[in-house]
């Protein structure tokens, strides 16, 4: 394996745009500050703390104090599945006045992810009892929804991110195309290759609407039981995307899951020993990121 001298230098300044760090009802191996202590092993700019189940702006506000010494900044946003009441514009305006820099369209509350769930798909349980509805982006005719546009315009006047959570390829055309019409400039759709089942052709579309495909460590760490892959299939969908469209995220805090800053260094490594070039690694996990996340704007 590459160095890890080498490595830690290309990986420093690294922004992880999905780090499930708690609290949350699903079993969390960490928090939000320990989250920002960990990442500063590797001089990580930033994170984006992401629930499944509420607004993550507000956990963050509560510990500001102990985040404010921390060189790992971390931002939150919000996810709209039933806990905040679906399509909420009402929760999103909050969320992004409060300094939220995510949206995230439906998750767990997605009929993608219902179905990948009730299949088999492996998918964690809360340690608390909780109600599983559907969420769906279009109405009866299937067009989007009134109060979905309205998102996508609160997240435009934020100039914040959307990101396409886990909705089928069709609903992501339909949320991406509307977004691109009504100016939202920094668009991310995560793990095609799991849950959502979006092959390269698809996501070719998706970034020609001016979205980065996100690729998750989790998925392809040999440490991870539940991996998706190696990555060597990694290197395939960024030579069929580009790593001009990609970004490498962790998608990990899950309880008996590795820390972020060790699955980077795994897989960022085997990444440069397939081939990788220094530059292109840099930018999937640092420049790409910086700029969805909004840190130099």
């Amino acid at each position: 394996m590459t160095g890890a001298t080498a490595i830690e230098r290309v990986l420093h300044g690294l922004v992880d745009l999905h780090c499930h760090s708690g609290p949350n009802p699903l079993p969390r191996r960490f928090d939000h500050v320990e989250a920002a202590r960990d990442g500063a092993r590797l001089g990580m700019r930033a994170l984006l703390a992401k629930s499944h189940h509420h607004n993550t702006v507000m956990d963050l506000l509560a510990v500001r104090e102990q985040l404010s010494g921390l060189s790992t900044q971390v931002y939150g946003g919000i996810a709209l599945n039933q806990f905040v009441g679906g399509i909420n514009p009402y929760a999103v305006e909050l969320s992004l006045r409060m300094g939220g820099r995510c949206v995230w369209f439906p998750t767990i509350s997605s009929s993608a992810h219902i179905d990948h769930h009730n299949s088999g798909g492996g998918f964690p349980t809360p340690t608390i009892p909780l109600s599983s509805s559907r969420t769906d982006v279009r109405d009866a005719s299937g067009a989007l929804l009134p109060q979905a546009r309205r998102v996508i315009e609160l997240i435009v006047e934020a100039d914040a991110l959307l990101s396409a959570g886990h909705l089928a390829p069709d609903d992501v055309r339909l949320v991406f195309g509307t977004a691109a019409e009504l100016g939202v400039s920094r668009m991310v759709l995560s793990h095609p290759n799991f849950v959502i089942g979006s092959d390269p052709q698809q996501c070719r579309e998706f970034t020609a609407l001016g979205a980065y495909i996100e690729h998750e460590t989790a998925m392809y760490d040999p440490e991870v039981a539940q991996a998706k892959g190696g990555p060597e299939q990694l290197m395939e969908w960024i030579s069929a995307i580009g790593p001009e469209h990609t970004v490498l995220a962790s998608d990990l805090g899950q309880h008996g899951r590795p820390m972020p800053v060790d699955s980077f260094i795994r897989v960022g490594g085997a990444l440069l020993d397939l081939g990788l070039p220094e530059k292109d690694l840099g930018m999937i996990v640092r420049d790409n990121p910086s700029y969805l996340l909004g840190l130099d704007r």
